[in-house]
């Protein structure tokens, strides 16, 4: 009996899956054929089905692996001492991707489906709620390591970091000329004036500090004043 490398057999599902990816990123689900997925992946029609039992499964299974990529990422990032790096981590390689000009298309498109497709749409979703709370997780410890803000409601600030990461895609379809490396370089900052703590300000000389962070001028900027 002819035994199956798990090794092999998973670097060739895998390899099925990002032929996929571009042929539905391409043209999307409805006219991708079979037949254009066992070009670009270089097999035949009997080999696909061996891995998939139909081109839904095919295109279910690219958001299987996601999520699989996922989980190791935020397990990867589970390693990282500092909790604050582990989160720039995160959102650094995941914008990355999102960048990428077929990453763009392919959203819209599962987008589309998610609405013919109650188990896909709940397969997304279950992505989507991994990113967040393994992001609330992160979050929480950066709070209580004094790297974020501790104003901040952990799980909100997690839904805007998916919001912001999910930016790049829209950004890529309109622009696809982007600098990657320059987005992601501004996307850092804005990451960093949302959640780090804000420094005591220290008012001029005889000047307060409001509740609302307003500075009233101090005996220097008093007129008159020599």
């Amino acid at each position: 009996m002819r035994t199956v490398d798990p090794a092999k057999h998973e670097a060739k599902r895998r390899a099925i899956l990002d032929a996929a990816t571009m042929c539905f990123a391409e043209k999307g689900f409805e006219k991708t054929t079979t037949a254009e997925i066992c070009r670009a992946a270089g097999i035949s029609t009997g080999s696909l089905f061996h891995y998939f039992p139909n081109k839904r499964a095919v295109f279910a299974g690219i958001f299987e692996q996601d999520g699989d990529e996922t989980a190791a990422l935020l397990a990867a990032a589970g390693e990282i001492e500092d909790p604050w790096e582990a989160i720039l981590h995160i959102l650094m390689y995941l914008s990355e991707q999102f960048l990428q000009p077929f990453a763009a298309k392919l959203v819209l498109e599962v987008a589309a489906q998610c609405t013919r497709d109650a188990e896909l749409a709940e397969l997304v979703q279950g992505n989507d709620r991994v990113l967040r709370d393994g992001l609330v997780g992160l979050v929480t410890r950066a709070m209580e390591a004094g790297r974020i803000d501790p104003g901040i409601e952990p799980k909100a600030a997690a839904s805007w970091l998916v919001a912001l990461m999910d930016a790049p895609l829209s950004r890529a379809i309109l622009e696809p000329d982007l600098d990657p490396a320059a987005e992601l370089a501004v996307m850092k900052v804005i990451l960093a004036r949302f959640l780090r703590p804000v420094l005591p300000i220290r008012p001029p000389d005889g000047g307060e500090v409001s509740d609302t962070g307003e500075i009233s001028p101090g005996r220097s900027g008093s007129p008159g004043h020599q």
